[in-house]
């Protein structure tokens, strides 16, 4: 099997030990995607307190953070957004977030003939502390 690993220059860098996506045939598999910033530990619409728990977060500044990072991570990887087959939205607040996202999701994928399948999940936490975090599969145009 020929795999090739891709790491974004645009993206943030992961929390550990794995690249931004991998390439096996034409498909590239996006490991899970936060909303956080290159270069820095900041994370867009989140305020922590000096122990790094929440306080306040604003969840349409993440969404359009992790929509972004994805973006970058295709386009450097070979692939595009429109390229997406399939996403799995993990959400630590269900209730409170849902609408939120799926209102953004329905802006960042307008055509319903080209929308990615997506299942949404609930988790009780994120390896940092983000409120969405996306795992995604996209194809690769042939050249």
């Amino acid at each position: 099997m020929s795999a090739h690993v891709y790491h974004s220059s645009h993206a943030p860098e992961p929390v550990g030990p794995y690249p931004h996506a991998r390439k096996v045939g034409n498909l590239l598999f996006l490991s899970g995607v936060g909303p956080r910033k290159k270069g820095s530990t900041e994370i867009p619409g989140v305020t922590l307190d000096a122990n790094r728990n929440i306080i306040a977060y604003d969840f349409e500044i993440q969404c359009h953070s992790v929509f972004q990072n994805v973006k970058w991570i295709l386009e450097d990887s070979g692939s595009r957004w429109e390229n997406l087959v399939d996403v799995t939205v993990f959400l630590t607040n269900m209730k409170a977030d849902f609408a939120t996202m799926n209102r953004l999701y329905a802006q960042y994928f307008p055509d319903k003939h080209t929308q990615p399948c997506r299942t949404t999940v609930e988790v009780n936490a994120l390896p940092t502390p983000i409120a969405i975090e996306l795992k995604c599969l996209a194809v690769i145009d042939a050249p």
